[in-house]
């Protein structure tokens, strides 16, 4: 057997461990609360009231959750004014824990979302199998999707 064809069967054995193990293996996180923030969209003295820039998007309009494994909804308001996310007022500088107990879909108010709807889905845990594959690669393109692109404010 040639070099190239021993170490094309290695990496073959590589892929399929790691294909097994990203389906096989259990749902872990260091936290189940999954952070949503409120942006400084405001100047500090800007008026309670004041209602957001138009057409400009602040926050998502769909947040992904999974009962078990990220099942908590932290909102953090960052901004220098209240906002609102659904029957919650998030005041400037706190945090409000947000626990989700069954799966379905939540549609929640929220000033500063587009539609000024933000749509919770809580999922069911994966069961082992492609399902949970399928769970943790659409995970994964989440988060590369909403890596910030933008410099650390000063």
């Amino acid at each position: 057997m040639s070099l190239v064809r021993r170490v094309q069967l290695a990496l073959a054995a590589v892929l399929l461990a790691v294909l097994a193990w990203t389906a096989l293996a259990p749902l872990r996180y260091p936290t189940r609360e999954l952070g949503f923030d409120f942006p400084r969209t405001s100047s500090p003295t800007a008026s309670p009231t004041a209602s957001p820039q138009p057409g400009r998007v602040r926050v998502p309009g769909q947040v992904w959750l999974t009962l078990g494994v990220r099942d908590v909804l932290l909102l953090r308001n960052r901004d220098g004014a209240p906002h609102v996310f659904g029957q919650v007022r998030v005041l400037p500088g706190r945090e409000f824990r947000l626990p989700f107990e069954q799966a379905g879909e939540f549609p929640f108010a929220c000033d500063l979302a587009p539609g000024a709807r933000v749509l919770v889905r809580v999922l069911e845990q994966p069961d082992p199998g492609w399902a949970r594959l399928r769970w943790r690669l659409r995970t994964l393109f989440d988060a590369l999707r909403t890596l910030p692109l933008q410099a650390p404010d000063e």
